[in-house]
């Protein structure tokens, strides 16, 4: 696409967040005797529902979250949250754009959902899952869809 990001997420299948700043922040910063890092404790009441860790690491904010799954009762859209697989953590996502990893280890994009880069190249936006059932679960989807949508000029799935 051309366009840079600082968006930076790390996902984590064996360790929480803090915890892995904790051990990043010792490595990096273990001269200074600081805390770099901050965590976001979950709070339901403003739509936070999994905690997150964030660290500053060559001037980037990096936030370090699990890999997880999760579930919609149909009366709140706040989910029940599991840690989950790779592919788990693809399919609760909004879009398949926002589904996409990359394997540090293996220095290459994963898709789970067999859509998401494909999508990216077709300008293209659609949602994991059915879509009905994916806005219901959390309406603000829609809203990140749009913005998604105009923000870089892509055409929306009917």
């Amino acid at each position: 696409m051309g366009k840079e990001s600082d968006d930076i997420d790390i996902a984590l299948d064996d360790m929480f967040g803090e915890d892995f700043a904790v051990l990043l922040n010792n490595k990096l910063y273990a001269n200074e005797g600081k805390q770099k890092f901050g965590v976001i404790k979950s709070n339901s009441d403003k739509s936070k529902h999994l905690e997150t860790a964030t660290i500053k690491v060559e001037g980037v904010f990096i936030d370090l979250v699990n890999l997880r799954s999760e579930c919609y009762s149909e009366d709140s859209r706040v989910p029940t949250i599991d840690i989950g697989t790779p592919e788990q953590d693809a399919y609760r996502r909004d879009l398949t754009i926002n589904s996409l990893f990359y394997n540090i280890n293996e220095s290459q994009v994963e898709d789970f959902t067999k859509m998401g880069v494909q999508d990216l190249h077709n300008k293209f936006i659609r949602t994991p899952l059915e879509p009905l059932q994916t806005f219901l679960d959390d309406p603000l989807r829609l809203l990140r869809t749009i913005r998604f949508a105009n923000r870089f000029e892509f055409e929306i799935d009917p």
